[in-house]
């Protein structure tokens, strides 16, 4: 017997887990002060993407395989993780256990895409459709983060419907663990927020090398 990850909520997470949200962590207030700025490739890769996504959601709001292809695998190309050092792994598998809690059922999930560098985990990254509020990839996501390998204290992740994006930090150096999360950002409507998420994906890849 196990649990879909799918199933939890935060406060699933903060009771069996103690994970709770660090609002004092400055880190998403602070990472793209010194980001450089884009290329003009770079801003017609967004503009294409942009366009392509209004595009597809005419006739119906997209579900989650479109919005990873079209938003997720462009986003993940611009940023340059399909380039050494970088792989990507779909649909992995994954079982949480809580050692101390033997009734509680082990949670298992797919991550959607995994970026590593070797056997470090450099993003993960859920994809939620369109339908739903980006904050809805929030548990799952954090699930995900607690499991990447113990000798990782800060695991990052990433959520999308979509129309929006934001990024996730866990802390696991301390005790319970802490997540901190950014903005929303509004991958549609606004140039400069746009611009941000690339800027933010970059970013992380940088501090892995």
């Amino acid at each position: 017997m196990t649990t879909n990850a799918r199933t939890l909520t935060l406060s699933d997470l903060r009771h069996r887990f103690g994970v709770k949200l660090n609002a004092d962590d400055s880190f998403f207030y602070q990472w793209l002060d010194q980001a450089p700025s884009l290329t003009e490739l770079e801003q017609q890769g967004l503009e294409r993407l942009k366009r392509n996504y209004e595009y597809l959601s005419q006739e119906e709001l997209p579900l989650e395989e479109v919005v990873k292809l079209v938003v997720v695998s462009p986003l993940l190309d611009l940023a340059g993780f399909y380039q050494p050092p970088f792989l990507i792994k779909t649909e992995v598998g994954t079982t949480l256990e809580i050692t101390d809690d033997p009734d509680n059922l082990p949670i298992q999930g797919k991550i959607d895409v995994l970026i590593v560098q070797d056997m470090l985990w450099v993003l993960v990254i859920e994809s939620k459709p369109a339908r739903l509020d980006v904050t809805a990839g929030i548990p799952q996501a954090l699930i995900y983060l607690l499991s990447a390998p113990t000798e990782q204290s800060t695991p990052y992740g990433m959520v999308t419907n979509g129309r929006e994006v934001l990024f996730l930090k866990l802390d696991r150096s301390i005790t319970p663990p802490q997540y901190t999360r950014s903005m929303t950002y509004r991958l549609l409507e606004s140039l400069q927020e746009r611009e941000q998420i690339l800027q933010g994906l970059r970013y992380i890849g940088a501090l892995m090398q």
